[in-house]
């Protein structure tokens, strides 16, 4: 037999020649390669553990920023009233926009249309309601010859009117529904109301109103205050907010109304 020298050469050279395919087959399968987000780590997705969350929050996203719209010339958004603070203990209101004229500059409130105890001589009870609409006061007649007294604003020329009634109805911040003859007379005149408003700040019967009898009158609250002690309304007798408020408190339904 020949010395293993002699064959020495042949099995090396098979074996480099081998090698490649030996490897090959080793790595014929490949797992395949998964990029963690941390790539600090990337080996443990290798052995099947989960990757530890990423330390970079993801970026906020914000909507682009709403473009102004300009609003008409002479024209307001309806909300919570502009002329009067907000009343304690009275509800925030949230209103649809609508479009209301911007009333121009007045003269500031008279003080004597401000709520007063006054002396005031009458043969009606106590308790009893008394309009004047000539001065525009209303006073609720109280013992001893006093009366509290407070501003009002009543009828334009053409719609005053007098008589006796009583409190039918009381009212917290009373839905609007126009009369029919208004809502045409006022068109007539190029003035558009609703068929139906809620109540609210925005709401001309303002936040209460005392029902007079089976009329169409009222005794109510106003989000214009700037009109009382003068002659604006069709008829019904206006107060401010926080006086029609203040006498609500003081009148029960079936008192006695004197309009003169």
């Amino acid at each position: 037999m020949l010395p293993f020298r002699y064959f020495a050469p042949t099995f090396m050279a098979l074996l480099t020649l081998s090698a490649p395919a030996i490897a090959n087959d080793r790595y014929s399968a490949r797992p395949p390669v998964i990029v963690s987000p941390d790539l600090t780590a990337p080996w443990l997705l290798q052995l099947g553990a989960q990757p530890r969350p990423s330390q970079v929050e993801p970026q906020q996203v914000y909507p682009p920023a709403p473009r102004a719209i300009g609003r008409p010339v002479g024209v307001r958004v309806q909300g919570a009233p502009q002329q009067e603070a907000p009343l304690p203990g009275e509800p925030q209101w949230v209103h649809q926009a609508a479009i209301t004229p911007v009333r121009q500059p007045v003269k500031p409130l008279d003080p004597k249309f401000l709520p007063q105890v006054v002396r005031y001589e009458t043969r009606e009870k106590p308790g009893t309601l008394v309009i004047d609409t000539e001065n525009r006061f209303l006073y609720l007649v109280m013992a001893n010859g006093m009366a509290r007294r407070y501003g009002v604003g009543v009828g334009k020329p053409g719609f005053e009117w007098a008589g006796e009634h009583h409190v039918t109805r009381k009212a917290e911040w009373p839905e609007w529904i126009p009369p029919k003859e208004m809502i045409t007379r006022e068109a007539a005149q190029g003035h558009y109301l609703p068929a139906r408003m809620e109540g609210g700040p925005g709401n001309p019967l303002g936040a209460r109103a005392l029902y007079l009898g089976s009329t169409l009158y009222r005794i109510h609250g106003t989000n214009a205050p700037w009109t009382i002690g003068y002659g604006v309304s069709s008829g019904c007798i206006r107060m401010r907010n926080q006086d029609v408020i203040d006498l609500y408190n003081r009148v029960p339904v079936g008192t006695k109304v004197v309009v003169m």
